[in-house]
């Protein structure tokens, strides 16, 4: 049995923080951004991240994976099918936090967290090819 995190959770109990954690996985897959709090927010972004590269690899492994975490089937399809489609080209960074006004009631500090939608700039490839056609030369100029 793992040991468990140090320090305070965000719910009453391990296990309260997991169903937490799922249902606001649930919801950001559904709607594509929640408000939430600052905490809770950084405590989503690790998971939904490794659902959603679960659903780019497709297979049914994988969609039973993300069935223990998530258990509405029609959730699961969207992410298998759109989410994924859509986060094909990028490598990660799948979510996107920001910060905004603290709450009204008790200030307590809110984000948004949502999904990255917007394709990746394919000037990032070409300094990346850039990038390795010149360690190729200088490995070509220390063989001479």
């Amino acid at each position: 049995m793992p040991t468990p995190k140090q320090g305070p959770r965000l719910a009453s109990s391990p296990a309260h923080e997991r169903l937490m954690l799922a249902n606001m996985a649930t919801s950001l897959f559904q709607h594509g951004r929640i408000v939430t709090t600052l905490p809770k927010a950084k405590r989503l972004r690790p998971l939904a991240e490794r659902l959603i590269s679960f659903a780019k690899r497709g297979d049914l492994h994988s969609r039973r994976r993300v069935l223990r975490v998530i258990r509405n089937k029609s959730v699961v399809h969207v992410l298998f099918t759109q989410i994924a489609e859509q986060m094909k080209q990028r490598e990660g960074g799948y979510t996107r936090i920001v910060k905004i006004a603290p709450r009204r009631g008790d200030t307590a500090p809110q984000a948004i967290i949502e999904l990255v939608t917007e394709p990746v700039s394919p000037k990032k490839a070409v300094v990346k090819e850039a990038e390795a056609a010149t360690k190729v030369a200088a490995k070509e100029e220390a063989a001479e």
